[in-house]
């Protein structure tokens, strides 16, 4: 019995450790390299640094879909020198995108403006723009828990931000938002 014991308590923590790995982060850079057979996207971040992402049957691609450039040398329509934002979670060395959103010409709409409401557990956040309309955006979930993480807590009603979001419905959907430069 206590052997199982001892078995059932090794199995929770290795997938407590799993599960810690799991953490989704989040990258703003511009593809530096797609190669659609091995199923691969290399980004250079403005700090140099690269990153190659693995991209499996759950990566979601968001802003590249309606492209014309949906060309052999695409994934998605994001291409060598799209800008992107890449949702991923990393595993030891090995990075894997769970969420592509190409931003900039062609890619995801963006808005900026002052945050006037931010609830992440509601999944929704209220902007101010320079117009003074207040604008209302859904949070997709890893806009819910990883953007906007260099908002300092307190100041979320104040901080300018840019929000990058799609339609759908009617509705806007909020897929990335960083403090404003």
């Amino acid at each position: 019995m206590k052997m199982l014991q001892c078995g059932f308590i090794a199995l929770m923590l290795s997938v407590v450790a799993y599960a810690a790995d799991e953490a989704v982060s989040a990258v703003e850079a511009s593809v530096k390299q797609v190669d659609s057979g091995a199923k691969t996207i290399t980004v250079k971040t403005a700090n140099g640094t690269e990153h190659t992402f693995r991209i499996v049957g759950r990566t979601t691609f968001h802003g590249a879909e309606d492209t014309p450039e949906m060309a052999k040398d695409s994934m998605h329509g994001v291409t060598e020198g799209s800008d992107v934002i890449v949702h991923y979670t990393k595993q030891g060395s090995e990075e894997t995108a769970e969420e592509i959103d190409r931003i900039g010409h062609g890619g995801l709409k963006e808005s900026k403006g002052t945050i006037s409401k931010l609830d992440r557990g509601g999944k929704k956040i209220v902007i101010a723009g320079d117009d003074g309309a207040e604008h209302t955006y859904e949070l997709s979930d890893h806009a819910a828990r990883d953007a906007g993480k260099g908002i300092a807590e307190g100041s979320e009603r104040s901080a300018k931000v840019t929000v990058y979001y799609t339609e759908k419905g009617g509705r806007k959907i909020a897929h990335f938002f960083k403090a404003a430069a």
